[in-house]
């Protein structure tokens, strides 16, 4: 009676579970194999006897010279899928030798991927040849707030980058992808895939300043600096990090494979509609701008590299706002409109028509401003340090700031920045009030307190407390 009970209540559950590719029918026999360890506490006999099952052929994962051929007994006449059911985590635990100082069945961090010098200057020359054509800086009419600001923080880096915002087509992703050709070069170390600097250890990366403390010599090459776009649609391990998978089923090593923010290391990022960027990147972007650093701990990874960057965004106001953290760390903000006059716009539309039908010779035609321009940043970048900033004028700048009650320093410093590249750019060494003038507004307006009754533009407030305490 009990038997049939039993038969009655689990041999359709085997058959629904067998239907699934959970379990199959032992060759030759009619019944549902019972001696799964699942099921053998419903049987009141003892189950038969098994022998040790071979693990199935997972080794060349880890170690390609142990892996074992594959047994027949472990399939069904009918189905492929594995008669016994055999836990992933103990074969992968069996699979990988235990050694002294490592936990078993856990991978080990060991290095980061990274491609060899060869490769590296390889890839740079193919991408140099096949990148598509950039409609040069000088070429683009009008605009000339946003490119001033486009050109301060590259000339100074510290600014902490510009936030772009304006009506749809007007050239704002044009412009900050026009950048590239205006970008100076950078010492770095070979093969390092965080751009890290051999001079300056706050942007080393963790193996470059193992290599340091250990006395060796770095190569060293010039590199251009890189420009990395962060589309809407990343991942957050794509962003950050994550371990190379590769590696791991290869060699059984844990390596670091580094993402965007380790590219973007002491260059330029880019993201176009930062206004509609999901909120874990956007929390993501925050700790890096921040702290210079990004912070790794996932899959048993736990890494951090400096990643320091300019942050450049772009966006439409009318399709939202940022989060007030996020707007904070641009260290500059653009505003730009729709170019009105007719004969001005009949100009831009006939250059984007010359560009469109050859862009090489179009390119050629600028190619003597362009290298002026060039000149004139690596000039500035060089004389930075020694541009000076008069102690009245600092007071007065951080009078307007706490008149116009900005929270926060980040206002101060950034305007005294922002006033010294200017004073550099033009080949100056001595920062005037009429440098201060036209950088203010691009430094305060986007961190007022916005009153939701005022209709006037906030760079306008700017104006006019600057020329209240500058007289």
């Amino acid at each position: 009676m009990e038997s049939r009970v039993i038969k009655k209540e689990v041999l359709p559950w085997m058959h629904a579970v067998q239907s699934r590719g959970l379990i199959g029918i032992r060759p030759g026999l009619s019944q549902p194999i019972s001696h799964i360890s699942l099921l053998s506490p419903l049987f009141p006999s003892k189950p038969p006897p098994t022998r040790p099952l071979p693990p199935p052929p997972m080794a060349p994962l880890f170690s390609p010279a142990s892996a074992p051929a594959a047994s027949p007994a472990l399939f069904s006449a009918s189905t492929s899928c594995p008669l016994f059911i055999t836990t992933a985590s103990a074969v992968i635990s069996a699979r990988i030798p235990s050694k002294k100082g490592f936990r078993r069945g856990r991978f080990t961090v060991c290095n980061v991927a990274a491609p060899s010098a060869t490769e590296q200057d390889t890839k740079a020359t193919a991408a140099k040849e096949s990148q598509r054509p950039v409609y040069p800086f000088p070429a683009i009419v009008g605009q000339d707030e946003m490119k001033l600001c486009l050109l301060l923080n590259v000339i100074d880096p510290k600014i902490g980058g510009v936030m772009i915002m304006g009506d749809r087509g007007t050239g704002k992703s044009t412009t900050v992808r026009s950048l590239i050709d205006l970008l100076p070069d950078i010492s770095v170390v070979v093969g390092d895939p965080f751009n890290s600097d051999p001079f300056d250890p706050e942007v080393m990366g963790p193996e470059v300043r193992n290599r340091v403390l250990n006395g060796e010599n770095l190569p060293v090459t010039t590199t251009k600096i890189t420009m990395v776009d962060l589309p809407l649609g990343a991942t957050e391990d794509r962003v950050c990090g994550t371990i190379d998978i590769e590696k791991a089923l290869t060699e059984g090593v844990k390596a670091f494979e580094p993402g965007l923010l380790a590219k973007a290391n002491r260059g330029i990022l880019y993201v176009d509609e930062v206004n509609l960027l999901d909120d874990h990147l956007v929390d993501v972007l925050l700790d890096s701008a921040a702290s210079g650093w990004n912070t790794v701990e996932r899959e048993g990874i736990s890494i951090s590299h400096p990643a320091r960057f300019i942050l450049i965004g772009s966006g439409n106001p009318e399709e939202g706002e940022l989060r007030p953290q996020l707007l904070d760390r641009f260290g500059m903000h653009a505003q730009v409109g729709t170019v009105r006059d007719a004969e001005l716009r009949v100009k831009i539309v006939e250059e984007r028509a010359r560009f469109d039908r050859d862009p090489k010779s179009f390119r050629q035609s600028y190619l003597d401003e362009q290298e002026k321009l060039q000149e004139q940043i690596t000039s500035a970048r060089s004389n930075l340090g020694s541009v000076q900033l008069d102690h009245d004028l600092r007071v007065k700048i951080s009078k307007v700031c706490a008149e116009l009650n900005v929270d926060g320093l980040r206002g101060d410093i950034v305007t005294n920045r922002a006033a010294k590249a200017l004073a550099a750019l033009k080949g100056r060494d001595i920062v005037t009030v009429e440098d201060i003038a036209t950088v203010i507004p691009n430094c305060l307006r986007h961190r007022l307190r916005k009153d939701p009754l005022e209709s006037i533009d906030s760079g306008l407030l700017v104006v006019e407390k600057f020329y209240e305490v500058f007289g």
